[in-house]
């Protein structure tokens, strides 16, 4: 039978103790060192396309957002859809970009666009579907509005979802993100 016998000696555990609690404080100290002297930043920016697509889901979101935040949005690139609309107090070169908000549980529908400027707007009849594209700027008509400066506008056929809906009460926007 082998019997060993261990004898503690309060001082060395202390010390044993002590050594293994500094070289934790060391490390941990040389860890924090490094994560603050090598600190990068982290581009947590969301990042928004050159040119923002309107679809007929986000439609009158989008609108609501950028009349809500013009100055936000100006200078935006965007491209969408919808019809030529002309009121009698526009110039030759001025039409809405229009599109029929659903706004009854009978589909009585309301019309709603963005103002656009366009030098060639006298050739697209009214109630013509075009695809613009096109940059945000701020314009005056009855008071500060966005308008669309077009720098490319066609003719295209109507979409299958020509309607649009009320925003979204649940809408968050941001600043040039579509």
């Amino acid at each position: 039978m082998f019997v060993c016998n261990l004898k503690l000696n309060r001082k060395l555990i202390f010390k044993i103790l002590f050594i293994l609690i500094f070289i934790v404080v060391i490390i941990v100290a040389g860890i924090s060192a490094y994560k603050i002297f090598n600190y990068q930043t982290v581009d947590d920016t969301i990042k928004t396309p050159e040119i923002a697509n309107i679809t007929s889901d986000n439609y009158t979101n989008v609108l609501k957002a950028v009349h809500d935040n013009l100055d936000d949005y100006i200078g935006q690139k965007i491209n969408f859809t919808g019809y030529v609309y002309r009121v009698y107090d526009f110039t030759e070169t001025q039409f809405v970009l229009a599109r029929n908000m659903v706004i009854s549980s009978d589909n009585q529908t309301l019309v709603v666009g963005f103002l656009c400027n366009y030098n060639k707007a006298n050739e697209f009849n009214d109630n013509t579907w075009v695809n613009i594209t096109g940059k945000i700027t701020k314009g005056d008509y009855h008071g500060d509005i966005p308008v669309i400066e077009i720098t490319n506008m066609k003719k295209c056929e109507k979409p299958a979802d020509e309607y649009v809906y009320p925003p979204d009460d649940t809408y968050i926007p941001t600043s040039a993100l579509f």
